[in-house]
């Protein structure tokens, strides 16, 4: 498969904002805070609510599923209320889709990302952000993602990103063109 430039997608600045209840709404929070200490159960949720009832077979359903559920297992132990288990697992999806929305390196870009959601969640300053963690639950987030999502970006980036060939053909101006070899035109000596 041949790729061109123009449909390989180049990174892109993305523009934080707050973001709760954008991927859990306030039923499905609650729901899956009301299922915490049972696995199976928040993984049907979220199997459910993500489309991802191939995580048997599909690789990237599975990273997927397991990322959300360690999201959701983070906030349960933190003792996070709904609206910040809700943001703080909308951050880490963000944070994701932006990593492997393109084949190129973007690791910088992507933190950069992630402090701005996480800051749009610290301070309030209404309408551009809200102030639903304190400085240490900012620190247990921060270093939540750091040891675990960036840690392993470079998997993520392997695992959810198109494989991108290059066919590269050299023409050199006021040169003939080689002919392309045949099969006997080489000898081998011993």
């Amino acid at each position: 498969m041949s790729w061109e430039l123009s449909k390989v997608p180049l990174p892109k600045e993305h523009k934080a904002a707050v973001c709760i209840w954008d991927d859990l709404d306030v039923t499905t929070t609650e729901a899956i805070l009301g299922a915490a200490g049972d696995r199976d159960e928040i993984q049907r949720q979220l199997i459910e609510i993500y489309d991802l009832a191939d995580n048997k077979q599909n690789k990237r359903s599975a990273i997927l599923l397991d990322l959300y559920y360690f999201t959701i297992q983070f906030a349960l132990e933190r003792g996070f209320s709904k609206e910040q288990t809700s943001s703080f697992f909308s951050i880490v999806k963000k944070t994701h889709e932006v990593c492997i929305e393109t084949p190129f390196g973007n690791l910088e870009q992507c933190f950069n990302y992630f402090k701005e959601l996480v800051l749009c969640h610290a301070v309030k300053r209404p309408p551009w952000s809200i102030s639903l963690f304190n400085p240490e639950e900012v620190k247990a987030v921060t270093e939540y993602v750091v040891n675990t999502y960036f840690r392993h970006f470079k998997l993520y980036k392997y695992a959810f990103t198109p494989v991108v060939r290059l066919d590269l053909a050299i023409n050199y101006v006021g040169l003939p063109d080689t002919p392309e070899p045949e099969e006997g035109d080489f000898e081998v000596s011993s």
